[in-house]
């Protein structure tokens, strides 16, 4: 019977499915050593589950409060995006616009296969430009000279003179160079920064978007946690200025709703800020990753589903659009430990199962 009881003790279920929401999440947060973590379920009209539990930095008694802010990190592309449909709303620049049209000056040492990416290609990872993440050695910042968006057209412009990516099985290349040409793109249209035109989108969604990881201006504000679970202190990095348009956005769950029920309301033509036409392309347009949304169609139900994962290596932000449930899921949290995925796994399949796939 003793050799029996460990083996019993494994068959207990460590998480209870039909406890409250709030109670699931939280022993999904302890159970994976999760320090903070934020979830919320919205439909086009209601908000149906918003809440924070946890601390802002591990081994504390801080605790996450609402209004906290959490780094979005690749989910900021489908925010790219959506200021680039303005853009195209506005005519200031066409989704066919090649990159060497607003920047002609780089033309002579750009190889051939780059002189047709438009702004569509860049956004839907068609670029074919090499894969640059927070992690890629080079170049260093000693490489490049001058403010941050000078240095964004260098790290551009060497990445142009590389031979191009081969396309994956879905006809993909993905790169973040590809959303910092993009950016690139719409600042040079717009004849604003890209801060500017995020600040501008925020008043008009009632958003307030940041930049960086939250306590680097604020350090009551959630810490990132490494994989290893530490800390990360409040230290400006170099390569989230470079990627700034491709994933450097931080925002309260509270405030991220509302952009991800306006992309609901949009495709079901609720709202008049964009055509539902014109959601429909940004989430689902294009095979596999549309713009700045990966899309896949669920085998039971026959459902699409937009998708990303924001991960910058301190932060973990989930979030699935259905459109037929009308549903939309969202979990932030603040580590990137490899226990933080399983944890994010077992949450997201919860949430499928109460309120709908």
């Amino acid at each position: 019977m003793r050799r029996l009881f460990p083996f019993i003790f494994l068959l207990l279920p460590v998480i209870v499915r039909g406890q409250s929401l709030v109670a699931f999440a939280d022993s999904v947060r302890q159970q994976y050593k999760i320090p903070a973590l934020a979830v919320a379920v919205v439909s086009s009209d209601s908000v149906l589950a918003c809440h924070t539990m946890g601390v802002r930095r591990i081994d504390t008694d801080l605790s996450v409060k609402p209004g906290d802010h959490f780094h979005i990190g690749s989910n900021t592309k489908a925010i790219t995006a959506f200021i680039a449909a303005m853009l195209v709303k506005e005519k200031k620049i066409q989704w066919n616009t090649t990159f060497l049209t607003l920047f002609p000056e780089l033309r002579w040492r750009t190889r051939y296969v780059y002189d047709t990416v438009t702004l569509a290609n860049l956004l839907t990872f068609r670029g074919r430009v090499q894969g640059y993440t927070y992690n890629t050695p080079t170049p260093a910042f000693r490489d490049l000279h001058g403010d941050y968006a000078s240095q964004r057209k260098q790290l551009a412009a060497n990445f142009l003179t590389q031979e191009p990516m081969k396309p994956d099985a879905n006809g993909l290349t993905p790169s973040n160079v590809d959303y910092i040409m993009a950016g690139l793109m719409l600042e040079k249209a717009s004849g604003k920064s890209y801060k500017e035109l995020v600040a501008d989108l925020g008043k008009q969604l009632d958003i307030d978007f940041r930049f960086d990881y939250p306590n680097l201006k604020d350090t009551t504000q959630p810490w990132g946690h490494d994989d290893k679970l530490q800390p990360l202190g409040p230290l400006e990095n170099y390569k989230m200025n470079w990627l700034l348009a491709a994933g450097n956005i931080n925002v309260s769950l509270e405030q991220y709703i509302h952009f991800i029920q306006l992309q609901l309301k949009g495709l079901k033509g609720k709202t008049d800020i964009l055509p539902k036409k014109t959601f429909e392309q940004l989430l689902y347009g294009m095979p596999a990753f549309s713009y700045g949304w990966f899309n896949v169609t669920d085998k039971e139900t026959g459902h699409h589903i937009a998708t990303n994962e924001g991960n910058a290596g301190a932060f973990i932000t989930k979030v699935q659009i259905i459109r037929e449930a009308d549903r939309a899921y969202i979990i932030f949290i603040n580590a990137a430990a490899e226990a933080t995925q399983e944890g994010i796994a077992v949450l997201l399949d919860e949430l499928r199962q109460r309120y709908g796939r």
